[in-house]
């Protein structure tokens, strides 16, 4: 087995401790920033999305081995600016008002990194406002609204309605996600993407973007 090898099989291991001593080494035996990146970190977290869609992984062994490619992607970033590879697309992130649950938003952050996404992450309780002024100010690809009560829900629709009043939304397709919501809703309330998971999450963005 070579470095990348072990590195991908460290990641989905959530060896947190290993996974940047593996960068490194790759580092220093050559390997290019971008292999680094698709070959160790990308596909270790491609390869822990396919066992939690199995049921194989839950939730605590996705969240370790997010830990573990973020060790890694930390490490790494500044070479891969350096070598200027770009990320597939740009997301804003944030659970929406009154809303103060963020397991599921941080997984799903860890996630879209780990698809090779450029991430920021608004917090919890971001308020329409909000979404609107982090849209103009980091023009992304995507933004993702997440929430966990139902009377939060309806903020979703608040702030989908704030980006149509700014002119932005025909620039970013919105992707909604939590315990309570449903493809149904998100269709009800003009949201481009439903998630049900982080991991699909990761890969309904990749598609989006595409």
């Amino acid at each position: 087995m070579g470095t990348l090898d072990d590195l991908k099989q460290n990641v989905i291991d959530g060896n947190a401790a290993s996974v940047p001593d593996l960068v490194k080494q790759a580092m220093s035996e050559g390997v290019p920033p971008e292999k680094i990146l698709n070959k160790g970190l990308i596909s270790g977290m491609a390869e822990v999305g396919r066992l939690f869609e199995e049921g194989e992984f839950f939730v605590p062994e996705m969240l370790i081995a997010a830990r573990a490619m973020k060790a890694g992607l930390e490490l790494l970033r500044p070479h891969l600016a350096a070598a200027n590879v770009k990320a597939v697309g740009k997301v804003i992130l944030g659970t929406v008002q009154g809303d103060l649950h963020d397991i599921g938003k941080n997984l799903v952050g860890m996630m879209l990194e780990g698809a090779g996404f450029e991430v920021i992450d608004l917090g919890t309780d971001v308020s329409p406002d909000k979404f609107v002024a982090a849209v103009k100010e980091h023009k992304p690809d995507l933004v993702g609204c997440s929430a966990l009560l139902t009377t939060t829900m309806p903020k979703m629709k608040t702030t989908i309605q704030a980006l149509t009043e700014a002119g932005l939304r025909p620039s970013v397709k919105v992707m909604i996600g939590g315990a309570p919501i449903t493809e149904k809703y998100a269709a009800e309330i003009g949201a481009d993407l439903y998630a049900p998971d982080a991991s699909s999450a990761a890969n309904r963005a990749k598609q989006a973007v595409l």
